[in-house]
């Protein structure tokens, strides 16, 4: 039985062997069997009939189930020393050998001289054939398979396989093999395909998927063969691939680069990924996806990762969204590669932050000082806005890139050309800014936008390293904004006060709120009080009243003394009896510097009302009695000091009441004319500004001792005992939300605890300390 099979099996088509009995011997029953076995694997397309094909399934379960001895060959498998009925099943399964090598002598001889395309063509017609034929035998065998076979390969016979796996072990054997040992004509038949297609050739996909399955389905685990093996695809078409794959792309890629530019290689970058993706869903085994992706990714983007830092600054410097976005994504795919575009963009967004202060100092000729609070926050905003959105759109919100947004924005907002080496400028004018949106006049608030306003605000106060500079200079403001009543609205009050607890906890914003709530008893008690003194008839004085908790509100009192009017004295006594009646145990400060009064005038012929200050109305109501006073006469009188007096006077001169003709001599101006009947005179003085940022900063640095000192004493009653370089850093790690605290400021908070026995040296060491119950 050689290569003659095929002209016995095409006379089989027209002297057809008869079914041998249940008792025919050997070659009989395979004469029957071969027959129909070989019209199975090369005609099948022709039609196999049922009635044949039972026949054929009948004879072969007859013989392996028939005990008689047969004569057998020497050349069996599994024989072993075994006889009757064992012996039947390896007598066929030598014979389908046979059969199996025979048949694929001839595939081999007929693929000798084919090349490319014309061989896998071949491979993959012969392929489907065989390996359906083989389906068919593995049925017809189905009893050898389930006894025979599977005794042998219990009893540790692994070379012995189900038929199909048989016919399987023998194509890899007998055809694949000896068609890749000629120069690996299959594979690299295949990896010719691929790169044409690379090059932009239309190829048959489907017949490349068909081969590549074959080389899958050739792979065989020996130690259970009911599981996928992928070694002979990982030996024979993986591996060339890969290495055929890095070649193209090293080569391609230089060149490239050589004539374009780096935007136009991430486009192609890109494409190239996409495309190798793609080529594992259309026709490679799923799992080369991981090590195709990594060696592309290795050659495409890591071997010219240099070149793509490099670039992209100027892509950042031209707003080139679409081609940062792509540099993102491919340079996410590789370990590290974001970590220098991190530290670019921080230094870049640094940068930009820093160049518009810069631009902004350089507009105004005043300088750092008179910067307007507003013109300062919304170029610091924008910075903000514009890289905000670099990181969203570009960067997909990544966090790291989120981070260096944050270090960056961090750093110019507390450092730049206006805060100099302060680091309480920036929360000033931001405090200031917040205070401007927040009063009546803003136009801000009647555009209805206050609320997006107040929330751009909170995006720079979170980067905001001293806060506690900014919570005193917000009160301070705030406390100015309800004394005189300039509120935009209490809800936005409100609302902001909200948004600062809940950036910085309740304890932040805690004498914020109480500010409110003495507003609320203060018109309460006016209420009260006029109510108590309505059958006064000397109360013609319209008169109200703030009482504000000393502790709560950042206000000082008056450092001078003042001579209280007497048109306003019975009011002030009966106030202040009616007060002590209500709380005994309270003590009053009046704070005159910051009380405001209206008068009317009654010596012109049109009647005005004059918004004045408590120290202005002193100096005025002096003039019911006089027509001239000369400077000692009204300190005198008033018994305010000379150089606030003097700035009094000077408003009161420029807005042409008083005239001021000889040096130190002021007269009432008879002829005082004006186009509003309410006429503002309360206007801050110099002296007061200048005082109130000093004020506020004086109040800091005190709050702040406090703030370390409370701390130390917190973190000692838990710990017991620490030493000096860890304490520190505690102290530091716990405050640095609120202010970025100096360490010579908390040595000398610890020195401070010492003295008042708070802490104390631990015996026989120099920097250990230990918390005194």
């Amino acid at each position: 039985m050689s290569s003659s099979s095929t002209t016995t099996t095409t006379a089989a088509a027209n002297v057809s062997h008869p079914m041998p009995p249940a008792t025919a011997d050997l070659a009989t029953t395979w004469a029957f069997l071969e027959e129909g076995v070989d019209h199975i694997m090369t005609k099948l397309q022709t039609g196999v009939s049922y009635s044949k094909y039972m026949s054929l399934y009948t004879v072969a379960y007859n013989y392996c189930t028939s005990s008689r001895m047969h004569n057998t060959t020497t050349d069996t498998v599994g024989q072993g020393s075994r006889t009757g009925a064992n012996l039947m099943g390896s007598d066929l399964y030598n014979n389908l050998i046979r059969y199996f090598i025979t048949h694929l002598k001839l595939l081999k001889d007929q693929s000798d001289s084919l090349q490319d395309e014309a061989l896998l063509r071949y491979y993959a017609g012969e392929w489907d054939r065989y390996t359906t034929g083989a389906n068919y035998i593995n049925r017809l065998f189905t009893y050898l398979n389930r006894h025979w076979v599977k005794r042998e390969r219990d009893e540790g016979r692994k070379g012995v396989y189900p038929v199909y796996t048989l016919a399987l072990v023998q194509w890899k054997s007998n055809f694949f093999l000896h068609v890749q040992s000629k120069h690996t004509k299959l594979a690299g038949a295949i990896l010719r395909l691929i790169e044409r297609q690379r090059n932009g050739e239309t190829i048959d996909q489907g017949l490349v998927k068909k081969v590549v399955d074959s080389f899958v389905s050739l792979g065989l685990d020996e130690s259970d063969i009911n599981k996928a093996s992928l070694d002979v695809y990982r030996e024979h078409l993986e591996t060339p691939f890969l290495d055929a794959t890095e070649k193209y792309y090293e080569q391609e890629s230089e060149a490239f680069l050589a004539e374009s530019s780096v935007s136009d290689y991430l486009k192609k970058a890109e494409e190239r990924l996409k495309e190798e993706e793609d080529r594992v869903d259309r026709y490679l085994n799923t799992d080369t996806r991981k090590q195709l992706v990594s060696k592309c990714e290795h050659v495409l983007i890591r071997q010219h990762s240099d070149l793509m830092w490099e670039s992209f600054q100027s892509l950042l410097d031209f707003d080139k969204d679409e081609d940062l976005q792509r540099m993102y994504a491919l340079l996410s795919r590789i370990p590290e590669g974001l970590e220098p575009l991190r530290k670019k963009f921080e230094e870049h967004v640094k940068k930009a932050g820093l160049a518009a202060v810069a631009k902004l100092l350089g507009e105004g000729s005043e300088g750092a000082d008179s910067l307007d609070p507003k013109a300062y926050v919304d170029a610091l905003l924008e910075v903000h806005r514009k890289n905000s959105e670099t990181v969203t759109r570009s960067f997909r919100g990544e966090a790291g890139f989120v981070a260096s947004l944050d270090k960056a924005c961090r750093e110019f907002v507390n450092r730049n050309a206006a805060t100099g080496s302060s680091t309480t400028k920036s929360p000033e004018l931001l405090a200031k800014h917040a205070d401007m949106l927040l009063r009546k006049n803003n136009k801000m608030a009647e555009e209805e936008d206050l609320e997006g306003a107040l929330n751009r605000v909170m995006v720079l106060f979170k980067y905001i390293e001293d806060k506690d500079v900014f919570q005193t200079f917000y009160a301070t403001k705030l406390s100015k904004r309800l004394i005189h009543g300039v509120s935009a609205s209490d809800e936005s009050e409100a609302s902001m006060i909200s948004k600062l607890k809940e950036a910085c906890g309740f304890e932040y914003t805690n004498k914020l709120q109480r500010m409110f709530t003495d507003m609320s008893l203060s018109k309460d008690l006016t209420d009260q009080f006029k109510e108590r003194m309505a059958n006064h008839d000397d109360m013609d004085i319209n008169f109200s009243i703030m009482v504000l908790g000393t502790n709560f509100w950042p206000l000082s009192a008056p450092n001078n003394d003042f001579i209280i009017p007497p048109e306003i004295l019975p009011t002030y006594d009966r106030f202040s009896k009616y007060y002590q009646t209500k709380h005994s145990g309270r003590k009053l400060t009046w704070l005159w510097n910051y009380s405001k009064n209206e008068l009317r005038t009654n010596y012109l012929n049109q009647k005005y009302i004059l918004m004045t200050s408590s120290y202005q109305m002193s100096v005025l109501l002096q003039y019911n009695k006089h027509d001239t006073l000369s400077l000692e006469e009204l300190i005198t009188a008033t018994a305010i000091s000379k150089d606030i007096l003097s700035q009094v006077l000077t408003l009161l001169v420029k807005a042409k009441v008083l005239i001021n003709e000889e040096t130190d001599q002021y007269d009432l101006n008879p002829n005082f004319k004006s186009k509003k009947i309410r006429v503002n005179l309360n206007q801050p003085i110099k002296a007061e500004v200048k005082a109130e940022s000093s004020e506020v900063l004086k109040t800091v640095d005190e709050d702040r001792k406090y703030v370390i000192q409370a701390t130390i004493v917190r973190i000692m009653k838990a710990r017991k005992t620490m030493k000096n370089q860890p304490l520190i850093q505690e102290v530091i790690s716990q405050i640095s939300q609120r202010f970025a605290p100096k360490i010579p400021d908390i040595k000398k908070a610890i020195d401070t605890l010492l003295e008042k026995e708070y802490i104390e040296r631990v015996d026989g060491t120099r920097d250990t300390f230990a918390y005194v119950a």
